[in-house]
């Protein structure tokens, strides 16, 4: 990470309290919390009650001043912090474990770790009378840990353990209940398909390990700037690297998982929608941009270099799944399929190159805010209707739920892009990325056009959830007696409601610019072709994104809230894409024919070799050896021995 000249000197670490060289210690916080409720929880639980749930609310919370420091540190100029914690020694190479702290850590630091506070808080109250309350809280602590983890890493050694130990955490979160078959299945499905992509990630690092046997991001940056790894390796490398990201971060084609994530409870929901697992992915394609960008010139697939096959990968993504996102009835999967398409948005905008960079990093600690304020929303309504999730089975929670509808919809406006909230700052910057891009080359034009039609269907598709969920007459029984939430949870919406309006104001241009884009500004080392700065706020592009985002708005409330427009008018002409999209574009189908099914006819086949051609050879051994041997020896005694005993008997008798 760089500085822009324009930011004060940088200061010895010496002179502010050493935070920065602390920081190692904020994974250990959520550790130990997990550490005392695996072993005591149980005990604790049945002697205190819910209160040990405030266990790992501490765990959390105790990281939140430890990462501001962090932040405050650098922003007041103090130099990028790190250092060595264990390391070994392996024939000739050094394998070390460390951390370090520059300008992306410490953004993720604190958006880490503030709304996992508000989730785990949030959770006292969602999580009441659950049988398993201890163990919720701890996997939510080891979670937590796991990310810290990722984020400190100082090497891609690290990386991959932390990248690794989230996976687990969603397998076992995502499961929780798992009890139910469809949790178990979920669980599994996600576990097996971020596999696939973590496959391709290990190949990846272990290519860079042939040439940088430290695996520090230092010395693996330092070769590639300096062309140590050859250019076609290097972009080889890249390209498995990112499959990790397209199955963490569920990219197309790997994306079927996030939905059926939803089996889990609904904080698990947003932590991983927000600040942890599908985070991860972006963050690594952030953390090693060095890497892709050294790379842009070694054209890949179709003449497409890595950077280009990312930014084509999350265009497809953002686009197929707003278009899901449209047709859903729950509303749970509406937030899962509107997270795929933002994440898709945030790889597109890293796909421009440098001038991409710093707007898909603050998307991406926007997006951590009110995507965990809906999920946490929709939790509520839940909560407040005996767990049903049919949108079409609710309506009228206004008057029902005040704290959570208002709460809601400042999450909805933020996500729809709406002037004014966190979302617009951050996604306009996006967009004025692709359009600086595509003023100078062609092929980014498709960029711009498609991230736009994905703004129009994201509003569209929450006024949708919005207006049929809140608005309206109640059209069932657990909507006619919805109740509001307890306190905390409507504290934990309301604290991330704040952040979902303001936290995007430090991009504002009457700021005298972005200040997120001064503090965490990219310098790869290898410029960028004219493309190496940031893009600024362009007011041009901001009319065409809010357009598109009250366009959709309105569009929605004329379908399900006016009602002025029918339904049938809108779904008729595009039914094949409605049933096509209802089926999820049968994703699902082709893998349990190809996969699933294909697996099973596998394991079946090698079942029936085992059994009857394998185990078949053996008993056969086993029958015939016996047989012939008893046989034999049968014929020997009968013919051979009898023979010799009576012919020495009848010599005796002659003589």
């Amino acid at each position: 990470m760089g500085f822009p000249a324009s930011l004060p000197p940088r200061i010895p670490v010496s002179q502010y309290p050493d935070m920065l060289n602390l920081a190692w210690t904020i994974p250990l916080f959520p550790l130990t919390a997990c550490a005392v409720l695996i072993f005591f929880g149980a005990r604790l639980y049945r002697r205190y009650g819910e209160t040990v749930g405030w266990i790992g609310v501490a765990g959390i919370g105790a990281t939140v001043p430890l990462a501001l420091g962090c932040l405050s540190e650098l922003i007041m100029g103090v130099a990028p912090a790190g250092g060595q914690i264990a390391w070994a020694h392996l024939g000739q190479v050094t394998l070390t474990v460390g951390y370090y702290v520059d300008a992306l850590t410490a953004v993720m630091l604190v958006m880490v770790a503030v709304v996992a506070t508000c989730i785990m808080v949030y959770s006292i109250g969602y999580m009441h009378g659950d049988e398993g309350y201890s163990r919720f809280f701890a996997y939510m602590s080891l979670f937590c840990f796991a990310m810290f983890t990722l984020v400190l890493s100082n090497s891609l050694l690290l990386l991959y353990v932390g990248w690794e130990l989230v996976g687990l955490c969603s397998y076992l979160l995502i499961g929780f209940w798992f009890e139910r078959k469809v949790a178990a299945d979920a669980a599994k499905k996600a576990f097996i398909t971020t596999r696939i992509g973590d496959v391709g990630f290990a190949i990846g690092i272990l290519i860079l390990f042939g040439y940088v046997p430290t695996l520090q991001y230092a010395d693996v940056f330092a070769a590639a700037e300096h062309g140590m790894i050859p250019s076609a390796t290097l972009a080889v490398a890249t390209l498995f690297l990112f499959c990790g990201a397209i199955g963490k971060s569920a990219q197309f084609p790997l994306h079927v998982w996030l939905p059926d994530a939803m089996a889990g409870p609904s904080p698990v929901s947003a932590l991983i929608h927000a600040a942890t697992m599908v985070a991860a992915g972006v963050f690594m394609v952030a953390r090693l941009f060095p890497l892709f960008y050294a790379a842009a010139s070694a054209p890949l697939l179709f003449g497409l270099s890595p950077l280009l096959i990312v930014g084509f990968i999350g265009l497809i993504t953002a686009l197929m799944a707003a278009t899901l996102g449209v047709v859903q009835t729950d509303i749970k999967r509406v937030l899962a399929y509107s997270t795929i398409s933002q994440l898709g948005y945030m790889m597109t905008t890293l796909g421009l190159g440098a001038v991409g960079f710093t707007a898909a990093v603050f998307h991406l600690i926007t997006h951590a805010f009110f995507k965990s304020l809906l999920f946490l929303g929709a939790g509520s309504v839940m909560h407040g209707c005996n767990d049903e999730t049919n949108m079409f089975k609710m309506g009228g929670l206004a008057r029902k739920m005040p704290y959570t509808y208002w709460t809601f919809w400042v999450g909805a406006l933020s996500l729809a892009g709406v002037p004014l909230f966190a979302g617009f700052f951050s996604k306009d910057e996006m967009l004025s990325a692709a359009w600086t891009r595509a003023h100078g080359e062609v092929i980014y034009w498709l960029f711009f056009l498609g991230l736009e039609a994905a703004a129009f269907l994201t509003a569209f598709y929450m006024g949708r959830a919005c207006f049929l969920t809140f608005s309206g007459r109640p059209r069932s029984h657990e909507a006619e007696h919805a109740h509001e939430s307890p306190p905390a949870m409507t504290v934990a919406l309301m604290i991330l409601a704040f952040f979902a309006v303001f936290m995007g104001w430090i991009g504002a241009p009457w700021l005298g610019g972005n200040l997120f884009h001064k503090f965490v500004y990219f310098t790869p080392g290898i410029h960028a072709a004219g493309h190496a700065a940031p893009a600024s706020f362009n007011w041009v592009v901001a009319g065409i994104s809010t357009a598109m985002a009250l366009g959709g708005l309105l569009a929605a409330a004329s379908i399900y809230l006016w009602k002025i427009v029918p339904v049938d008018l809108v779904k008729k002409p595009l039914y094949p894409l409605y049933v096509a999209a209802k089926q999820k574009y049968y994703f699902d189908t082709v893998y349990d024919i190809f996969v699933v099914w294909g697996t099973l006819g596998v394991a079946h086949l090698c079942r029936l070799i085992d059994t009857y051609i394998i185990d078949g050879l053996v008993r056969g051994v086993g029958w015939i050896v016996p047989a012939v041997i008893s046989q034999a020896c049968r014929l020997v005694d009968t013919y051979v021995v009898d023979g010799l005993v009576n012919y020495i008997v009848l010599l005796g008798c002659l003589t």
